[in-house]
């Protein structure tokens, strides 16, 4: 049996993966709708959604490029 830790591990850091201003490609009612979405959360706090809603939008099909 091992002994317990007498301390806890260091904080562990976490960076967002996605890029919170994202920006909705003009003309595309997808992205509007996201961000529209991604507005209404960060007003009322919810930032796990408007994290969402911003990774939905960066990862929306027509933003990559060819061969990318």
């Amino acid at each position: 049996m091992t002994e317990p830790k007498g301390t806890m591990s260091p904080p562990v850091h976490v960076t967002p993966s996605y890029n919170p201003r994202a920006q909705p490609t003009p003309g595309c009612d997808v992205c509007a709708a996201l961000d529209k979405q991604r507005r209404a959360a960060r007003e009322c706090g919810n930032l796990a959604a408007a994290a969402v809603a911003g990774v939905e939008i960066e990862n929306h099909p027509h933003r990559r490029t060819k061969g990318a």
